[in-house]
């Protein structure tokens, strides 16, 4: 069934058609009337309409066929060459057959008589090699408008998502509950160990002023995410008393990489969400670093049963975030022990590489 887009789209190159081919023809008669009705307007009009409708097509279809082979949809120079040379290789040997038959061995029923047929030939040739030209230049013209204005979209809603993850992130971490946890947990550490509660003070401030100092930051160093993850497992240790084993080994300059902010303490949240855990059976959370320049969060399993069904909103919201500045993805892997989540370091000039990357497109 053809789509209302598709009849959208044909009725308009059908109307532009008609005017390229009412005005080359009023550049080639010198009368004042425009005739449509006779064998030889016949013929030049749907030999045009043809290779006009060809031509858009052809370059749609070659469009669509390059752009597959990216994971965003999006053409270079090199590309946009390449579909250029492709259709014209198309279209001028077929161009070219249709001129010859209706000049050479159909001109009775075209009433195509001339001195010089090698002559008219050429110039119907170079014509129609011109008009294709400029549909196909046009037409790629209008593809890039439409993905400049695709990129921007998509720039934008991932803009807004990283805004809505940091002050959702920011509001469950400044939340009445978790203030309440926190300070419910200073109040017994006052009683009981003074210097301990000390600490734990110490690290609940470290902890607010990191999210308050980076909530507008995209990206932030992994020595800070570090820095405030230590801080906020150090109250989780305290908090749950036994029941956390989190452990941290990054064995490489934490200075030369940054994540998007608050991205290592979602996933550990993640993880206390989805599990139940104590001191009989602890919840053990590993974070390590590999060669390939990749984090790693790992934890085993004991879920915890949900009212309703997990949306993995905070996992999506992450991904999405990591597509903005490169295209290596979020790994995600389960079995019926752990839980593992792989997501790849990015190294400091990635801000200033992603804008030239922007503007190359």
């Amino acid at each position: 069934m053809i789509s209302k887009t598709y009849l959208k789209k044909f009725t308009l190159r059908f109307l532009t058609m008609n005017v390229i081919y009412f005005l080359a023809k009023s550049t080639v008669d010198h009368d004042d009337t425009i005739t449509v009705i006779d064998p030889t307007s016949i013929f030049y009009y749907c030999s045009s309409f043809f290779l006009l409708m060809l031509v858009w097509e052809t370059n749609d279809w070659l469009i669509r066929k390059e752009t597959k082979s990216y994971s965003d949809k999006t053409l270079d120079i090199n590309s946009g060459i390449k579909i250029i040379t492709t259709n014209m290789v198309i279209f001028i040997p077929i161009a070219a057959f249709i001129y010859y038959l209706g000049i050479f061995h159909f001109n009775h029923i075209c009433e195509i008589y001339v001195d010089t047929p090698w002559l008219l030939f050429r110039i119907d040739i170079l014509r129609a090699i011109l008009l294709a030209f400029v549909v196909i230049i046009f037409n790629l013209f209008y593809y890039s408008l439409e993905q400049k204005k695709e990129l921007e979209n998509k720039m934008d809603r991932l803009k807004k998502e990283m805004i809505t993850s940091k002050y959702k992130s920011l509001k469950e971490q400044i939340s009445p509950h978790f203030l309440f946890n926190s300070l419910n947990t200073l109040t017994s550490l006052m009683y009981e160990d003074r210097d301990l509660a000390s600490d734990f003070v110490s690290r609940l401030a470290t902890c607010y002023r990191y999210i308050l100092d980076n909530r507008e930051e995209d990206l932030v160093s992994l020595e800070k995410e570090l820095n405030f993850l230590d801080s906020f497992i150090f109250m989780m240790n305290i908090r749950h008393e036994g029941a956390l084993r989190i452990k941290t080994n990054i064995s490489i300059n934490s200075k030369e990489y940054i994540i998007p902010t608050l991205s290592l303490q979602m996933l550990v949240e993640n993880a206390l969400k989805h599990n139940y855990y104590s001191k009989e059976k602890p919840l053990e959370i590993n974070i390590v670093t590999t060669d390939n320049h990749t984090i790693i969060i790992k934890n085993n399993l004991h879920i915890r049963k949900q009212d309703k069904e997990s949306t993995q909103l905070g996992l999506k919201n992450i991904s999405n975030r990591y597509s903005f500045y490169t295209d290596k993805e979020i790994i995600i892997t389960s079995d019926n022990t752990h839980f593992m989540v792989a997501i790849p370091l990015l190294p400091k000039n990635i801000k200033e590489s992603t804008i030239v990357k922007a503007l190359q497109k």
